[in-house]
């Protein structure tokens, strides 16, 4: 695999365990909603993981949105790097998570979990979202208020957006989780347009559980998974 060599030109923690990288010098080329394995050395190895990208593929500063795995090998040195330190990143971003992929449709709904919110902030930042769809709606889900972050770069992206916080009140977000929601309503009527097979697509990116559970709710209403050779409505990314 060939790796690219990058530089830090910031490291910004949101909480104890979130972060974000930018990083310069280490442009490639990539679809909006790929993902990529950026690296470190450690005791002689190079040790790497797959990240979204939060940038669209026009800017050249690459950046990335994680979380601390208290006991893994990589994320807990990610969190701690600095201003000029180097890291590595794979030339050869992957995934299916892009609206090329998509058929046609009237709503685009994005469903994540966590940093799963960062490969649609990289769609988002495309005009691609706004060119074939008439309505998208944004919906991110946190254990705590204090995860909700690029709040101010959802606030410029016109788009409906709904927030989840499952184990605290917060003015303005939905409690409980994004499966339920889908099933008892609550979620159509917080972004104002309805799900369904007729004009929805919807991508999801998030834990496990989340992924497992939506798309239930979502064939409950009718909706199916796509696949290139039966076009459906659910496209999922989970490379956890």
């Amino acid at each position: 695999m060939n790796w690219l060599s990058g530089r830090v030109i910031e490291n910004r923690r949101w909480t104890e365990s979130l972060f974000s990288l930018r990083i310069e010098n280490a442009s490639l080329s990539f679809q909006a909603g790929q993902f990529v394995r950026i690296a470190l050395d450690i005791d002689g190895q190079r040790v790497a993981r797959a990240f979204s990208f939060v940038n669209p593929p026009q800017d050249p500063v690459l950046e990335f949105y994680g979380v601390v795995v208290p006991q893994g090998p990589l994320s807990p040195r990610l969190a701690r790097l600095a201003r000029g330190d180097t890291l590595y990143v794979a030339s050869n971003p992957a995934g299916f998570l892009v609206l090329s992929e998509l058929p046609e449709s009237r709503t685009l709904w994005l469903l994540s979990t966590g940093t799963g919110l960062a490969p649609f902030l990289s769609i988002l930042r495309t005009p691609e979202p706004r060119r074939r769809f008439r309505e998208i709606v944004l919906v991110h889900a946190v254990r705590q208020a204090s995860e909700l972050v690029y709040r101010e770069v959802i606030e410029k992206l016109q788009v409906r957006y709904v927030s989840f916080v499952s184990r605290e009140a917060h003015a303005g977000s939905l409690a409980g989780r994004i499966p339920a929601a889908i099933a008892d309503g609550r979620l159509e009527a917080a972004a104002g347009v309805p799900i369904s097979a007729e004009g929805s697509q919807v991508m999801l990116c998030g834990n496990p559980q989340m992924l497992r559970d939506a798309q239930a709710a979502l064939q409950a209403r009718g909706l199916r998974k796509h696949r290139r050779r039966a076009p459906g409505h659910i496209t999922v990314e989970s490379f956890w």
